[in-house]
């Protein structure tokens, strides 16, 4: 069983108390980035830098949109909605091309449209795709895309 980051596990923390007013800060993080700041701080290390503080950032702020954690990749969350829609593979695929400066927006409208449908997402897995989206060999991205298209139970037919 994987562990989660501590930072997560306060966002946790805060819907399981339901503390309606944290929620709604870190909401207003998506306007003013420095709302979120007294929820970040705490667990940036020393050598943190900007973009260290902006990954949490988001995700605090993604996590006040929809305080539901659950087991489920935002990539395999939207796989299940777009058995119903062909949008969402298309919004899917803007969100994988989408560089590190406009990743909030794609992001927003995702967790938005998981939230409709009420799915439950892993913001663990969030937090690491955040923090390792501009990185050269495009291994969040990777494993969001195997997420999305791939299987990952093997049906009757594919089981023999």
């Amino acid at each position: 069983m994987k562990e989660t980051h501590p930072f997560v596990q306060r966002l946790y923390d805060l819907a399981a108390r339901k503390d309606r007013a944290a929620l709604a800060e870190l909401r207003r993080s998506f306007s003013n980035p420095l709302a979120a700041l007294p929820y970040v701080v705490p667990f940036l290390a020393k050598d943190a830098t900007r973009r260290d503080e902006a990954a949490l950032s988001l995700v605090a702020g993604l996590f006040a949109l929809h305080p539901e954690p659950g087991s489920l990749s935002l990539a395999k969350a939207l796989s299940i909605l777009a058995k119903d829609s062909d949008s969402v593979a298309l919004r899917f695929r803007a969100l994988l091309d989408a560089d590190a400066e406009d990743l909030p927006t794609h992001l927003r409208h995702a967790v938005s449209l998981v939230r409709s449908r009420d799915l439950a997402i892993d913001y663990d897995d969030l937090l690491a795709a955040v923090r390792w989206w501009g990185s050269e060999n495009k291994n969040r991205q990777r494993a969001w895309a195997r997420d999305f298209w791939g299987t990952t139970e093997p049906t009757e037919e594919t089981a023999t």
